[in-house]
């Protein structure tokens, strides 16, 4: 299978009320032109799940400003304003998940597993509505696992297969968010043949990868 495909060819795999992931850590290592194409498409509805929603001029904020977001999931949105003034005028549901939490989550959707138990949060507004479980004396919230119809990421060196590895803190949610997914596509800053990039610096493994574009600098 050919993986490496143009930007337009993706069209079919994207609809509205699809629950997406999206790589990045207030920008660093969003897939800008994958974020082009669902503006370009205006994608509705959306269910988006990331670190957090970035600037009203990048990554996922400007999906939030265009009005296409119904939800997010999220670890903070104070850097983004119209994050906040959307939520505070009822359109746009807002969860909020300790970042450690929710990375914890989407691994454990990607691992298959049941839940992860945390202290984080308990005695606070994070619990309310969340099962608690007492182990050896202590409460734990359950938080459940996160899933996606499509995981977006954006790759520093990327081969043909999809192997992929990424520069600095680009790393952020990238490759956990490649594991919990139906269908990952990887933007692709620099992409080689396969062979080029050496296996022990591989942190996505291209059996991962659906799709591949290129996305330059």
């Amino acid at each position: 299978m050919n993986k490496l495909v143009c930007i337009d060819d993706l069209k079919n795999l994207i609809k509205d009320g699809m629950t997406i992931m999206i790589g990045g850590f207030l920008g660093f290592g969003t897939p800008e032109k994958l974020i082009d194409l669902l503006i370009q498409m205006n994608i509705k509805d959306l269910i988006i799940i990331g670190n957090d929603t970035s600037f009203i001029d990048k990554g996922i904020g400007r999906l939030i400003v265009n009005n296409q977001v119904k939800k997010v999931i999220v670890s903070h949105i104070g850097t983004n304003p119209e994050t906040g003034k959307l939520m505070n005028e009822g359109k746009l549901e807002v969860e909020l998940s300790p970042q450690g939490t929710l990375i914890e989550r989407i691994r454990a959707g990607g691992f298959g597993l049941g839940g992860v138990l945390t202290p984080t949060g308990v005695g606070t507004l994070v619990e309310e509505g969340k099962e608690k479980i007492n182990i050896s004396d202590k409460e734990y919230i359950l938080e459940l696992p996160l899933k996606a119809d499509l995981a977006l990421i954006r790759g520093s060196i990327v081969d043909k297969f999809g192997n992929t590895f990424y520069k600095g803190i680009t790393k952020n949610f990238n490759p956990i968010i490649a594991m919990a997914a139906n269908t990952v596509i990887v933007e692709a800053q620099d992409l080689v043949e396969v062979g080029e990039i050496e296996p022990e610096v591989v942190m996505t493994p291209g059996v991962l990868v659906d799709y591949i574009i290129e996305g330059g600098e």
